[in-house]
């Protein structure tokens, strides 16, 4: 489980995070949306220790990683993998190069044994035997099914999406909704952290959706609790309207 508590984050005199409580619960799909500038990020990032909160604690696994050393978070991160908004795949390494990267970085597997998991992981997401080819030759879709090869193939605990539809077609955007759930499905004992503005997406795919708004959860729940809810900042973000309590800058 993760859990955020209390936990304040300011940029100077703008409170981006305001005495945050916040749960992830483990095994399951969430996805934390919210309008941009509402913490999205900041929540990430104060998660992977690459920032740290001013206030409060965040515990993963039972731990307060807000008193971890940059040696143990190092260690720490390792529990997560990412696919980014962009793959950001290295363009001058093969398909192959990118996925092993992470291996070899962070293991000391022997090299026939990282050839096997990473057919393994591509061969997860749809793209068995396409480790001679580049970033160049491959689609936007088949691109980010490598991001995310990359990022299962050092068998996380968490896998973070940073956005993973934006920009997408529709038929893209429902084939990546469709491995979220597969992998989450497939892979055993991992939970998937979904950062998005893709409402379809969050109602169809989510198990918890948790919904920011000025620092602080608005909503924590199931699609069906956000569906059926009347408060009236949920209500007018999903309906996408700018009359409502919900400031637009």
């Amino acid at each position: 489980m993760i859990e955020f508590k209390h936990v304040r984050k300011a940029f100077g005199r703008r409170v981006v995070l305001d005495d945050l409580d916040l749960v992830i619960p483990p095994g399951k799909i969430t996805f934390i949306i919210g309008k941009s500038g509402e913490g999205k990020s900041v929540t990430i990032k104060n998660l992977m220790g690459l920032m740290h909160p001013d206030a409060g604690q965040i515990i993963v696994d039972g731990e307060d990683i807000t008193r971890l050393d940059e040696e143990k978070l190092q260690v720490y991160r390792r529990k997560f993998g990412m696919l980014f908004q962009n793959a950001a795949l290295f363009d001058s390494m093969s398909v192959g190069e990118n996925v092993i990267f992470p291996l070899r970085e962070h293991t000391r597997l022997p090299l026939p044994a990282m050839l096997e998991r990473v057919e393994e992981v591509l061969t997860m997401v749809g793209l068995p035997g396409i480790q001679h080819k580049f970033p160049t030759e491959l689609s936007t879709g088949e691109k980010k099914r490598v991001g995310l090869a990359r990022a299962l193939v050092t068998k996380p605990k968490f896998i973070l999406y940073d956005e993973p539809t934006t920009g997408m077609d529709p038929l893209v955007s429902e084939m990546i909704d469709g491995l979220i759930v597969q992998v989450n499905r497939d892979v055993p004992g991992v939970s998937s952290i979904v950062i998005s503005h893709d409402l379809k997406a969050a109602l169809a795919t989510a198990e918890n959706i948790v919904m920011l708004y000025h620092g602080r959860v608005t909503l924590a729940g199931s699609p069906k609790d956000f569906r059926e809810s009347k408060d009236p900042v949920v209500r007018q973000f999903f309906s996408g309207s700018v009359e409502g309590p919900m400031e637009f800058l």
